[in-house]
């Protein structure tokens, strides 16, 4: 796994617990947390961390990862505007996972293994989105979209309606987006 996913939940975790709590939860995943974004790190080694932060934070697993893709997209957004400029909607990013972002991922990070999606587009108020990974972090790409959806101005209500976790050959994520509430 590509260094900038551990940079991105060192940022996310760091802003939500603070830095002492991210040194514990390298203390206790018994890592040393140097990352380098366009180093390559055992998958086990994320694993590790999200165990510590959910034991130190009493947060399950699949929410701290979720937290983390929705925190950082705030941080993509900033460091990659490019890929988020040219859309208005939710919908309209996450359709192009597949012919743009990841692409450019693997020309930006060599070497970066993503994940798999395809979209059921047929219902104009319904994505339906496949994921296939051998990580099976389908909570990331949750927080990704949820972070996106924030990000529109939008709110994504998703429904996991099958999952690799649960012995799938791949997640089913339904996705319907609509207008934030203005406070």
């Amino acid at each position: 796994m590509k260094g900038i996913i551990f940079n991105l939940a060192e940022e996310v975790l760091t802003q939500a617990h603070g830095s002492e709590v991210w040194d514990s939860i390298l203390e206790r995943a018994g890592v040393d947390g140097a990352y380098t974004s366009l180093g390559s790190y055992a998958d086990q080694e994320l694993i590790a961390l999200v165990r510590a932060a959910s034991e130190i934070t009493g947060i399950e697993d699949a929410t701290v990862v979720r937290q983390v893709g929705e925190g950082a997209m705030p941080l993509l957004a900033q460091r990659y505007p490019l890929f988020f400029t040219p859309h208005t909607s939710t919908r309209a990013f996450v359709l192009t996972v597949n012919e743009i972002i990841h692409p450019e991922v693997r020309k930006l990070y060599p070497g970066a293994d993503a994940p798999e999606f395809d979209f059921d587009t047929s219902d104009a108020d319904v994505l339906v989105l496949g994921y296939r990974s051998s990580r099976r972090l389908c909570a990331l790409a949750e927080g990704f979209i949820a972070g996106a959806a924030r990000h529109y101005g939008e709110v994504a209500d998703m429904e996991q309606v099958q999952c690799m976790n649960d012995g799938a050959a791949s997640c089913v994520i339904v996705c319907r987006f609509r207008p934030a509430a203005v406070v």
